[in-house]
Protein backbone atom coordinates (compact mmCIF):
# COMPACT_ATOMS: atom_id res chain seq x y z
CA UNK A 1 0.00 0.00 0.00
CA UNK A 2 1.34 3.45 -0.93
CA UNK A 3 -0.33 6.84 -0.66
CA UNK A 4 1.79 9.85 -1.62
CA UNK A 5 -0.82 12.21 -0.16
CA UNK A 6 0.07 11.22 3.42
CA UNK A 7 2.78 12.90 5.55
CA UNK A 8 4.43 10.05 7.52
CA UNK A 9 6.99 7.39 6.67
CA UNK A 10 7.11 4.80 9.48
CA UNK A 11 10.25 2.64 9.33
CA UNK A 12 10.93 -0.79 10.77
CA UNK A 13 13.61 0.60 13.13
CA UNK A 14 10.78 2.47 14.95
CA UNK A 15 11.75 5.86 13.51
CA UNK A 16 9.05 8.04 11.96
CA UNK A 17 9.71 10.70 9.30
CA UNK A 18 7.28 13.62 9.07
CA UNK A 19 7.22 15.92 6.03
CA UNK A 20 7.20 19.44 7.45
CA UNK A 21 5.74 21.10 4.33
CA UNK A 22 2.80 18.71 4.09
CA UNK A 23 -0.75 20.14 4.50
CA UNK A 24 -1.39 17.59 7.28
CA UNK A 25 1.84 18.43 9.11
CA UNK A 26 0.29 20.05 12.19
CA UNK A 27 -2.28 17.29 12.69
CA UNK A 28 0.35 14.58 12.32
CA UNK A 29 2.82 16.44 14.57
CA UNK A 30 0.26 16.85 17.34
CA UNK A 31 -0.59 13.16 17.05
CA UNK A 32 3.06 12.00 17.20
CA UNK A 33 3.83 14.23 20.17
CA UNK A 34 1.53 12.07 22.28
CA UNK A 35 3.61 8.88 22.04
CA UNK A 36 6.93 9.46 20.23
CA UNK A 37 10.10 11.37 21.01
CA UNK A 38 11.26 14.09 18.62
CA UNK A 39 14.85 13.32 17.62
CA UNK A 40 15.51 15.98 14.98
CA UNK A 41 13.44 18.69 13.34
CA UNK A 42 15.31 20.46 10.57
CA UNK A 43 13.38 22.46 8.03
CA UNK A 44 11.84 19.85 5.74
CA UNK A 45 11.71 16.46 7.51
CA UNK A 46 11.22 15.87 11.23
CA UNK A 47 12.36 12.59 12.76
CA UNK A 48 10.57 10.92 15.68
CA UNK A 49 11.35 7.66 17.46
CA UNK A 50 8.90 5.31 19.13
CA UNK A 51 10.46 3.92 22.31
CA UNK A 52 9.19 1.89 25.24
CA UNK A 53 9.50 4.93 27.50
CA UNK A 54 7.58 7.16 25.09
CA UNK A 55 4.84 4.54 24.75
CA UNK A 56 4.62 4.10 28.52
CA UNK A 57 4.36 7.86 28.95
CA UNK A 58 1.51 7.80 26.42
CA UNK A 59 -0.20 4.92 28.21
CA UNK A 60 -0.01 6.86 31.48
CA UNK A 61 -1.83 9.75 29.77
CA UNK A 62 -4.65 7.40 28.73
CA UNK A 63 -3.70 6.81 25.10
CA UNK A 64 -4.53 3.29 23.83
CA UNK A 65 -2.45 1.10 21.53
CA UNK A 66 -5.31 0.87 19.04
CA UNK A 67 -5.38 4.68 18.81
CA UNK A 68 -1.63 4.81 18.12
CA UNK A 69 -1.83 2.12 15.44
CA UNK A 70 -4.94 3.63 13.82
CA UNK A 71 -3.30 7.07 13.69
CA UNK A 72 -0.11 5.73 12.13
CA UNK A 73 -2.18 3.95 9.51
CA UNK A 74 -4.20 7.12 8.91
CA UNK A 75 -1.14 9.33 8.39
CA UNK A 76 1.31 6.71 7.03
CA UNK A 77 2.43 6.86 3.40
CA UNK A 78 3.32 3.16 3.41
CA UNK A 79 1.87 0.16 5.19
CA UNK A 80 2.74 0.10 8.87
CA UNK A 81 5.64 -2.38 9.39
CA UNK A 82 4.39 -5.47 11.19
CA UNK A 83 7.18 -5.41 13.80
CA UNK A 84 6.33 -1.80 14.73
CA UNK A 85 2.64 -2.65 15.04
CA UNK A 86 3.44 -5.64 17.24
CA UNK A 87 5.87 -3.72 19.46
CA UNK A 88 3.36 -0.91 20.06
CA UNK A 89 0.72 -3.40 21.19
CA UNK A 90 3.20 -5.35 23.31
CA UNK A 91 4.82 -2.37 25.04
CA UNK A 92 1.62 -0.49 25.79
CA UNK A 93 -0.08 -3.66 27.00
CA UNK A 94 2.61 -4.00 29.66
CA UNK A 95 1.87 -0.63 31.23
CA UNK A 96 -0.74 -0.95 33.96
CA UNK A 97 -0.50 -4.72 34.32
CA UNK A 98 1.57 -4.12 37.43
CA UNK A 99 0.49 -1.60 40.04
CA UNK A 100 1.56 -0.48 43.47
CA UNK A 101 -1.48 -0.18 45.70
CA UNK A 102 -2.03 0.81 49.34
CA UNK A 103 -2.87 -2.05 51.68
CA UNK A 104 -3.48 -1.32 55.34
CA UNK A 105 -0.44 0.54 56.54
CA UNK A 106 1.75 -0.82 53.75
CA UNK A 107 2.00 -1.26 49.98
CA UNK A 108 1.47 -4.28 47.75
CA UNK A 109 2.56 -5.12 44.23
CA UNK A 110 -0.54 -6.17 42.30
CA UNK A 111 -0.68 -7.89 38.90
CA UNK A 112 -3.60 -8.64 36.60
CA UNK A 113 -2.35 -12.21 36.20
CA UNK A 114 -0.99 -14.52 38.95
CA UNK A 115 1.55 -15.94 36.49
CA UNK A 116 2.94 -12.49 35.80
CA UNK A 117 3.23 -11.85 39.52
CA UNK A 118 5.09 -15.14 39.92
CA UNK A 119 7.39 -14.21 37.01
CA UNK A 120 8.49 -10.86 38.42
CA UNK A 121 8.65 -12.21 41.99
CA UNK A 122 11.20 -14.74 40.85
CA UNK A 123 13.51 -12.28 39.17
CA UNK A 124 16.77 -11.87 41.16
CA UNK A 125 16.63 -8.06 40.89
CA UNK A 126 13.06 -7.94 42.21
CA UNK A 127 12.65 -10.70 44.80
CA UNK A 128 14.83 -9.07 47.52
CA UNK A 129 12.50 -6.04 47.48
CA UNK A 130 9.32 -8.03 48.22
CA UNK A 131 7.92 -9.76 51.28
CA UNK A 132 5.26 -12.45 51.71
CA UNK A 133 2.24 -12.88 49.49
CA UNK A 134 -0.82 -11.17 50.95
CA UNK A 135 -4.54 -11.32 50.05
CA UNK A 136 -4.25 -8.38 47.63
CA UNK A 137 -0.78 -9.00 46.17
CA UNK A 138 2.84 -9.21 47.22
CA UNK A 139 3.85 -6.94 50.08
CA UNK A 140 6.60 -4.47 49.28
CA UNK A 141 9.42 -4.39 51.79
CA UNK A 142 9.42 -1.21 53.85
CA UNK A 143 11.31 1.62 52.18
CA UNK A 144 11.70 -0.30 48.90
CA UNK A 145 8.97 1.42 46.87
CA UNK A 146 11.36 3.41 44.67
CA UNK A 147 13.95 0.65 44.34
CA UNK A 148 11.21 -1.75 43.24
CA UNK A 149 10.02 0.63 40.53
CA UNK A 150 13.59 0.97 39.25
CA UNK A 151 14.12 -2.78 39.19
CA UNK A 152 10.85 -3.52 37.42
CA UNK A 153 11.51 -0.87 34.74
CA UNK A 154 14.94 -2.35 34.06
CA UNK A 155 13.45 -5.76 33.32
CA UNK A 156 10.84 -4.24 31.01
CA UNK A 157 7.87 -4.09 33.37
CA UNK A 158 6.91 -0.51 34.27
CA UNK A 159 4.66 -0.27 37.30
CA UNK A 160 1.90 2.27 37.87
CA UNK A 161 2.32 3.79 41.30
CA UNK A 162 -1.13 4.25 42.80
CA UNK A 163 -0.02 3.91 46.41
CA UNK A 164 -0.71 7.59 47.06
CA UNK A 165 1.28 10.32 48.75
CA UNK A 166 1.58 11.81 52.20
CA UNK A 167 -0.35 15.05 52.51
CA UNK A 168 2.48 16.80 54.31
CA UNK A 169 2.30 19.71 56.72
CA UNK A 170 -0.47 22.04 55.50
CA UNK A 171 0.70 25.39 54.15
CA UNK A 172 -1.66 28.03 52.85
CA UNK A 173 -0.33 29.91 49.84
CA UNK A 174 -1.58 31.37 46.58
CA UNK A 175 -0.23 33.08 43.51
CA UNK A 176 -0.43 36.86 43.58
CA UNK A 177 -2.54 38.68 41.02
CA UNK A 178 0.33 41.16 40.68
CA UNK A 179 3.99 40.86 41.55
CA UNK A 180 5.49 42.95 44.35
CA UNK A 181 6.66 45.35 41.64
CA UNK A 182 3.09 45.73 40.34
CA UNK A 183 3.39 43.60 37.19
CA UNK A 184 0.23 41.68 36.30
CA UNK A 185 0.68 37.98 37.02
CA UNK A 186 -1.15 34.92 35.76
CA UNK A 187 -0.34 31.49 34.41
CA UNK A 188 -0.14 31.28 30.64
CA UNK A 189 -2.35 28.67 29.03
CA UNK A 190 0.45 26.11 28.60
CA UNK A 191 1.66 26.72 32.16
CA UNK A 192 -1.83 26.04 33.53
CA UNK A 193 -2.04 22.92 31.38
CA UNK A 194 1.26 21.72 32.85
CA UNK A 195 0.03 22.31 36.41
CA UNK A 196 -3.24 20.49 35.72
CA UNK A 197 -1.48 17.56 34.03
CA UNK A 198 0.77 17.09 37.05
CA UNK A 199 -1.99 17.46 39.63
CA UNK A 200 -4.46 15.19 37.77
CA UNK A 201 -7.35 16.39 39.90
CA UNK A 202 -5.63 15.21 43.07
CA UNK A 203 -6.09 11.55 42.11
CA UNK A 204 -3.60 8.81 42.99
CA UNK A 205 -2.29 8.87 39.41
CA UNK A 206 -1.20 12.49 39.86
CA UNK A 207 1.35 14.14 42.07
CA UNK A 208 4.56 12.75 40.57
CA UNK A 209 6.11 13.44 37.21
CA UNK A 210 8.12 15.74 34.99
CA UNK A 211 7.21 18.95 33.16
CA UNK A 212 9.39 19.78 30.13
CA UNK A 213 9.50 23.44 29.07
CA UNK A 214 12.20 25.48 27.31
CA UNK A 215 14.44 27.83 29.26
CA UNK A 216 12.65 31.16 29.37
CA UNK A 217 9.17 29.62 29.19
CA UNK A 218 8.48 29.94 32.91
CA UNK A 219 9.19 26.56 34.53
CA UNK A 220 9.55 28.27 37.90
CA UNK A 221 6.04 29.68 37.62
CA UNK A 222 4.75 26.16 36.89
CA UNK A 223 6.44 25.05 40.11
CA UNK A 224 4.73 27.84 42.03
CA UNK A 225 1.40 26.88 40.46
CA UNK A 226 1.84 23.28 41.60
CA UNK A 227 2.70 24.48 45.12
CA UNK A 228 -0.55 26.45 45.16
CA UNK A 229 -2.40 23.21 44.27
CA UNK A 230 -0.64 21.06 46.87
CA UNK A 231 -0.93 23.57 49.76
CA UNK A 232 1.75 21.84 51.82
CA UNK A 233 5.32 22.25 53.04
CA UNK A 234 7.67 22.13 50.06
CA UNK A 235 11.35 21.31 49.57
CA UNK A 236 12.88 22.79 46.40
CA UNK A 237 16.19 21.38 45.13
CA UNK A 238 18.41 23.43 42.79
CA UNK A 239 21.73 23.16 40.99
CA UNK A 240 23.50 26.09 42.70
CA UNK A 241 23.33 28.70 45.43
CA UNK A 242 22.56 31.32 42.79
CA UNK A 243 19.57 29.27 41.69
CA UNK A 244 18.46 29.00 45.32
CA UNK A 245 18.45 32.79 45.63
CA UNK A 246 16.51 33.17 42.38
CA UNK A 247 13.85 30.71 43.56
CA UNK A 248 13.53 32.57 46.86
CA UNK A 249 13.14 35.87 44.99
CA UNK A 250 10.41 34.34 42.83
CA UNK A 251 8.59 32.87 45.84
CA UNK A 252 8.49 36.22 47.62
CA UNK A 253 7.64 38.18 44.46
CA UNK A 254 4.89 35.95 43.07
CA UNK A 255 3.26 34.12 45.98
CA UNK A 256 1.55 35.09 49.22
CA UNK A 257 4.40 33.62 51.27
CA UNK A 258 6.25 35.89 53.69
CA UNK A 259 10.02 35.95 54.17
CA UNK A 260 9.65 34.13 57.50
CA UNK A 261 8.09 31.14 55.68
CA UNK A 262 10.91 30.67 53.12
CA UNK A 263 14.30 29.24 54.11
CA UNK A 264 17.68 28.85 52.42
CA UNK A 265 19.61 25.63 53.03
CA UNK A 266 23.07 26.01 51.49
CA UNK A 267 26.70 25.96 52.52
CA UNK A 268 26.21 29.39 54.08
CA UNK A 269 22.73 29.20 55.63
CA UNK A 270 20.92 26.25 57.22
CA UNK A 271 17.33 27.46 57.54
CA UNK A 272 14.48 24.93 57.60
CA UNK A 273 11.10 26.59 57.06
CA UNK A 274 7.74 25.58 55.53
CA UNK A 275 9.26 26.24 52.10
CA UNK A 276 12.97 25.41 52.03
CA UNK A 277 15.22 25.86 49.00
CA UNK A 278 18.42 23.78 48.95
CA UNK A 279 21.12 22.68 46.53
CA UNK A 280 21.54 19.17 45.18
CA UNK A 281 25.15 19.28 46.34
CA UNK A 282 24.37 19.81 49.99
CA UNK A 283 21.56 17.26 50.03
CA UNK A 284 23.91 14.74 48.47
CA UNK A 285 26.14 14.89 51.55
CA UNK A 286 25.26 12.38 54.26
CA UNK A 287 25.50 14.87 57.11
CA UNK A 288 22.65 16.90 55.60
CA UNK A 289 20.23 14.05 54.82
CA UNK A 290 18.39 14.97 58.03
CA UNK A 291 16.89 17.83 56.01
CA UNK A 292 14.49 15.27 54.54
CA UNK A 293 13.10 14.58 58.01
CA UNK A 294 13.20 18.18 59.24
CA UNK A 295 9.70 18.89 57.90
CA UNK A 296 6.69 16.83 56.88
CA UNK A 297 7.14 17.68 53.21
CA UNK A 298 4.07 17.45 50.99
CA UNK A 299 6.01 18.25 47.78
CA UNK A 300 9.59 18.05 46.55
CA UNK A 301 10.50 20.10 43.47
CA UNK A 302 13.53 19.04 41.42
CA UNK A 303 14.75 21.98 39.34
CA UNK A 304 16.80 21.00 36.25
CA UNK A 305 15.86 17.39 36.92
CA UNK A 306 17.97 16.16 34.00
CA UNK A 307 21.02 17.00 36.16
CA UNK A 308 19.86 15.02 39.19
CA UNK A 309 23.09 13.54 40.63
CA UNK A 310 23.43 9.89 41.63
CA UNK A 311 23.33 10.48 45.43
CA UNK A 312 20.01 12.33 45.07
CA UNK A 313 18.64 9.52 42.89
CA UNK A 314 19.38 7.15 45.77
CA UNK A 315 17.73 9.50 48.24
CA UNK A 316 14.70 9.93 45.97
CA UNK A 317 14.22 6.18 45.81
CA UNK A 318 13.54 6.29 49.55
CA UNK A 319 11.01 9.16 49.63
CA UNK A 320 8.40 7.92 47.19
CA UNK A 321 5.59 8.80 49.59
CA UNK A 322 6.20 12.50 48.85
CA UNK A 323 4.80 14.25 45.77
CA UNK A 324 7.63 14.89 43.31
CA UNK A 325 7.75 17.47 40.51
CA UNK A 326 10.64 17.51 38.04
CA UNK A 327 11.26 20.65 35.96
CA UNK A 328 13.58 20.63 32.96
CA UNK A 329 14.20 21.99 29.49
CA UNK A 330 15.32 18.59 28.20
CA UNK A 331 15.04 15.01 29.41
CA UNK A 332 18.32 14.18 27.65
CA UNK A 333 20.84 12.75 30.08
CA UNK A 334 24.39 12.10 29.00
CA UNK A 335 24.48 9.14 31.43
CA UNK A 336 21.43 7.48 29.86
CA UNK A 337 19.42 7.43 33.09
CA UNK A 338 16.14 8.72 31.65
CA UNK A 339 14.53 5.51 32.92
CA UNK A 340 15.47 6.38 36.49
CA UNK A 341 13.84 9.80 36.12
CA UNK A 342 10.72 8.01 34.84
CA UNK A 343 10.60 5.52 37.70
CA UNK A 344 11.70 7.73 40.62
CA UNK A 345 10.38 11.21 39.78
CA UNK A 346 7.54 10.02 37.60
CA UNK A 347 6.42 9.91 33.97
CA UNK A 348 6.51 12.95 31.73
CA UNK A 349 3.32 14.86 32.44
CA UNK A 350 3.67 17.77 30.02
CA UNK A 351 5.99 18.77 27.16
CA UNK A 352 5.81 21.96 25.10
CA UNK A 353 7.99 22.08 21.95
CA UNK A 354 10.49 24.96 21.81
CA UNK A 355 9.54 26.04 18.28
CA UNK A 356 5.83 25.98 19.07
CA UNK A 357 6.29 28.41 21.97
CA UNK A 358 8.57 30.53 19.81
CA UNK A 359 5.84 30.74 17.17
CA UNK A 360 3.39 31.90 19.82
CA UNK A 361 5.79 34.61 21.01
CA UNK A 362 6.45 33.14 24.46
CA UNK A 363 10.17 32.75 23.80
CA UNK A 364 12.41 34.78 21.51
CA UNK A 365 13.14 33.79 17.92
CA UNK A 366 16.74 32.63 17.66
CA UNK A 367 19.34 32.37 14.92
CA UNK A 368 22.27 30.00 15.48
CA UNK A 369 25.71 30.33 13.88
CA UNK A 370 28.80 28.15 14.06
CA UNK A 371 31.97 30.17 13.42
CA UNK A 372 34.94 28.07 12.27
CA UNK A 373 38.44 29.45 12.75
CA UNK A 374 41.88 28.34 11.58
CA UNK A 375 44.71 27.76 14.05
CA UNK A 376 48.02 29.55 13.48
CA UNK A 377 50.91 27.37 12.17
CA UNK A 378 52.52 27.34 15.63
CA UNK A 379 49.26 26.46 17.38
CA UNK A 380 48.54 23.79 14.77
CA UNK A 381 51.95 22.21 15.38
CA UNK A 382 51.38 22.13 19.15
CA UNK A 383 47.99 20.57 18.52
CA UNK A 384 49.46 17.91 16.22
CA UNK A 385 52.14 16.96 18.76
CA UNK A 386 49.84 16.91 21.79
CA UNK A 387 48.32 13.89 23.47
CA UNK A 388 44.74 13.21 22.46
CA UNK A 389 43.28 14.39 25.78
CA UNK A 390 45.16 17.71 25.43
CA UNK A 391 44.07 18.42 21.87
CA UNK A 392 40.53 19.42 22.78
CA UNK A 393 41.70 22.15 25.15
CA UNK A 394 44.31 23.47 22.68
CA UNK A 395 41.58 23.76 20.03
CA UNK A 396 39.11 25.30 22.49
CA UNK A 397 41.62 27.96 23.57
CA UNK A 398 42.63 28.89 20.01
CA UNK A 399 43.86 32.53 20.33
CA UNK A 400 42.17 33.34 17.00
CA UNK A 401 38.85 33.27 18.85
CA UNK A 402 39.61 36.54 20.65
CA UNK A 403 39.47 38.86 17.58
CA UNK A 404 36.44 36.94 16.29
CA UNK A 405 34.62 37.52 19.57
CA UNK A 406 35.60 41.20 19.50
CA UNK A 407 34.12 41.58 16.01
CA UNK A 408 30.85 39.86 16.91
CA UNK A 409 30.52 41.83 20.16
CA UNK A 410 31.20 45.15 18.44
CA UNK A 411 28.56 44.45 15.81
CA UNK A 412 25.89 43.61 18.38
CA UNK A 413 26.71 46.43 20.76
CA UNK A 414 26.05 48.75 17.83
CA UNK A 415 22.56 47.26 17.65
CA UNK A 416 21.92 47.76 21.38
CA UNK A 417 22.17 44.07 22.31
CA UNK A 418 23.34 42.65 25.64
CA UNK A 419 26.01 40.00 25.11
CA UNK A 420 27.08 36.92 27.11
CA UNK A 421 30.45 35.36 26.28
CA UNK A 422 30.41 31.82 27.69
CA UNK A 423 33.27 29.36 28.06
CA UNK A 424 34.80 26.57 30.07
CA UNK A 425 38.49 27.44 30.55
CA UNK A 426 39.34 30.22 33.00
CA UNK A 427 42.60 31.33 31.36
CA UNK A 428 40.75 31.83 28.08
CA UNK A 429 37.90 33.67 29.78
CA UNK A 430 40.29 35.95 31.64
CA UNK A 431 42.00 36.88 28.35
CA UNK A 432 38.62 37.56 26.74
CA UNK A 433 37.48 39.71 29.66
CA UNK A 434 40.60 41.83 29.32
CA UNK A 435 40.29 42.09 25.52
CA UNK A 436 36.64 43.16 25.81
CA UNK A 437 37.11 45.32 28.93
CA UNK A 438 34.22 43.34 30.38
CA UNK A 439 33.66 41.82 33.83
CA UNK A 440 34.23 38.11 34.40
CA UNK A 441 31.92 35.87 36.45
CA UNK A 442 33.12 32.39 37.46
CA UNK A 443 32.44 29.92 40.23
CA UNK A 444 35.20 31.66 42.19
CA UNK A 445 33.49 35.05 42.07
CA UNK A 446 32.16 36.05 45.48
CA UNK A 447 28.39 35.69 45.58
CA UNK A 448 27.87 39.38 46.44
CA UNK A 449 30.10 40.44 43.52
CA UNK A 450 28.36 38.01 41.20
CA UNK A 451 24.92 39.33 42.04
CA UNK A 452 26.13 42.95 41.66
CA UNK A 453 27.53 42.21 38.19
CA UNK A 454 24.31 40.50 37.16
CA UNK A 455 22.33 43.55 38.29
CA UNK A 456 24.65 45.80 36.28
CA UNK A 457 24.10 43.61 33.22
CA UNK A 458 20.33 43.69 33.63
CA UNK A 459 20.35 47.48 33.94
CA UNK A 460 22.60 47.94 30.92
CA UNK A 461 25.47 49.41 32.90
CA UNK A 462 27.56 46.41 31.77
CA UNK A 463 26.32 45.35 28.30
CA UNK A 464 28.87 42.52 28.00
CA UNK A 465 29.47 39.78 30.55
CA UNK A 466 32.08 37.01 30.30
CA UNK A 467 30.91 33.95 32.22
CA UNK A 468 32.14 30.44 32.95
CA UNK A 469 30.00 27.29 33.24
CA UNK A 470 28.00 29.02 35.99
CA UNK A 471 25.98 30.38 33.05
CA UNK A 472 24.75 26.89 32.20
CA UNK A 473 22.24 26.69 35.01
CA UNK A 474 19.61 29.01 36.44
CA UNK A 475 21.22 32.27 35.35
CA UNK A 476 18.21 34.56 35.05
CA UNK A 477 19.19 37.24 32.53
CA UNK A 478 16.11 37.93 30.38
CA UNK A 479 17.82 41.01 28.89
CA UNK A 480 20.54 38.91 27.20
CA UNK A 481 19.95 38.64 23.45
CA UNK A 482 23.35 37.33 22.28
CA UNK A 483 25.36 34.34 23.52
CA UNK A 484 28.85 33.59 22.20
CA UNK A 485 30.11 30.12 23.15
CA UNK A 486 33.92 29.99 22.99
CA UNK A 487 34.45 26.59 24.61
CA UNK A 488 32.22 23.82 25.88
CA UNK A 489 32.11 20.37 27.45
CA UNK A 490 32.88 17.92 24.66
CA UNK A 491 29.59 16.93 22.98
CA UNK A 492 27.11 17.87 25.69
CA UNK A 493 23.62 18.54 24.34
CA UNK A 494 22.53 19.40 27.88
CA UNK A 495 25.03 22.24 27.93
CA UNK A 496 23.87 23.51 24.55
CA UNK A 497 20.27 23.51 25.81
CA UNK A 498 21.19 25.53 28.87
CA UNK A 499 23.39 28.02 27.03
CA UNK A 500 20.85 28.65 24.30
CA UNK A 501 18.23 29.02 27.02
CA UNK A 502 20.09 32.01 28.48
CA UNK A 503 18.91 34.19 25.57
CA UNK A 504 15.44 32.84 24.82
CA UNK A 505 13.41 35.09 27.10
CA UNK A 506 11.21 37.26 24.83
CA UNK A 507 12.53 40.81 24.52
CA UNK A 508 10.30 43.80 25.18
CA UNK A 509 11.19 45.31 21.80
CA UNK A 510 10.74 41.97 20.00
CA UNK A 511 14.37 41.68 18.91
CA UNK A 512 15.60 38.18 18.00
CA UNK A 513 18.23 36.21 19.89
CA UNK A 514 21.59 35.19 18.41
CA UNK A 515 23.65 32.17 19.42
CA UNK A 516 27.24 31.73 18.21
CA UNK A 517 29.53 28.74 18.75
CA UNK A 518 33.22 29.34 17.93
CA UNK A 519 35.04 26.19 16.79
CA UNK A 520 38.59 25.51 15.60
CA UNK A 521 38.48 23.97 12.11
CA UNK A 522 39.57 20.37 11.50
CA UNK A 523 40.10 19.57 15.18
CA UNK A 524 38.54 17.39 17.87
CA UNK A 525 36.55 20.45 18.90
CA UNK A 526 34.84 20.48 15.50
CA UNK A 527 34.05 16.79 15.87
CA UNK A 528 32.42 17.38 19.26
CA UNK A 529 30.56 20.43 17.94
CA UNK A 530 28.61 18.14 15.62
CA UNK A 531 27.05 16.49 18.68
CA UNK A 532 26.32 19.83 20.37
CA UNK A 533 24.81 21.30 17.21
CA UNK A 534 22.60 18.23 16.94
CA UNK A 535 20.63 19.62 19.84
CA UNK A 536 19.80 22.73 17.82
CA UNK A 537 18.44 20.70 14.93
CA UNK A 538 16.53 18.46 17.35
CA UNK A 539 14.73 21.59 18.50
CA UNK A 540 14.05 22.77 14.95
CA UNK A 541 16.62 25.58 14.80
CA UNK A 542 18.38 26.25 11.53
CA UNK A 543 22.01 27.27 11.88
CA UNK A 544 24.58 28.68 9.50
CA UNK A 545 28.24 27.74 9.38
CA UNK A 546 30.61 30.63 8.69
CA UNK A 547 34.39 30.94 8.62
CA UNK A 548 36.21 33.76 10.36
CA UNK A 549 38.27 35.91 7.98
CA UNK A 550 37.87 37.37 4.52
CA UNK A 551 39.55 34.57 2.54
CA UNK A 552 36.79 32.52 0.95
CA UNK A 553 39.09 30.31 -1.12
CA UNK A 554 38.33 27.21 0.98
CA UNK A 555 34.55 27.63 0.92
CA UNK A 556 32.81 24.49 -0.24
CA UNK A 557 29.23 25.66 -0.26
CA UNK A 558 28.67 25.26 3.48
CA UNK A 559 30.77 28.08 4.90
CA UNK A 560 30.96 31.79 4.21
CA UNK A 561 33.41 34.39 5.53
CA UNK A 562 32.38 35.91 8.84
CA UNK A 563 32.68 39.42 7.44
CA UNK A 564 30.10 38.57 4.77
CA UNK A 565 27.95 36.74 7.31
CA UNK A 566 27.79 39.84 9.49
CA UNK A 567 26.49 41.86 6.53
CA UNK A 568 23.93 39.17 5.71
CA UNK A 569 22.64 38.53 9.23
CA UNK A 570 19.40 40.36 8.61
CA UNK A 571 18.96 39.25 5.03
CA UNK A 572 19.64 35.54 5.44
CA UNK A 573 22.54 33.42 4.21
CA UNK A 574 23.40 29.82 3.46
CA UNK A 575 21.93 27.59 6.15
CA UNK A 576 22.73 24.00 6.97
Amino acid sequence: MYDSEKPLVIQSDHSVLLEADHPQFEAARDFLARFAELEASPEHVHTYRITHLSLWNAAESGLKAEEVVAGLERFGRYELPQNVRSEIWSAMARYGRLELRPSGDGIVLWADDPLLLREVRGHPKVSPLLELLGPDGVKVAEGQRGHLKQALLRIGWPVRDLAGHAQGQPLELSLRERTVGGKELGLRRYQQQAVDAFWAGGQASGGSGVVVLPCGAGKTLVGLGVMAKVQAATLILCTSTLAVHQWIDELLDKTSLGAEEVGEYTGVHKEVRPVTVATYHILGRKEHRSLLDAQDWGLIVYDEVHLLPAPVFRMTAEIQARRRLGLTATLLREDGREGDVFSLIGPKKYDAPWKELEGQGWIAKASCTEVRLEMSPGARQRYAEAEEHEQFRLAAENPAKIPAVQEIVQEHLGNGDRVLVIGRFLTQLDALAQALSAPLVTGQTLLADRERLLRDFRSGKEPVLVVSNVANFSLDLPEASVAIEVSGTFGSRQEEAQRLGRILRPKEDGRPAHFYALVSSDTREQQFSIQRQRFLTEQGYRYRIVRYGDDASRDEGIVIPLADARRRLRGGSQDV
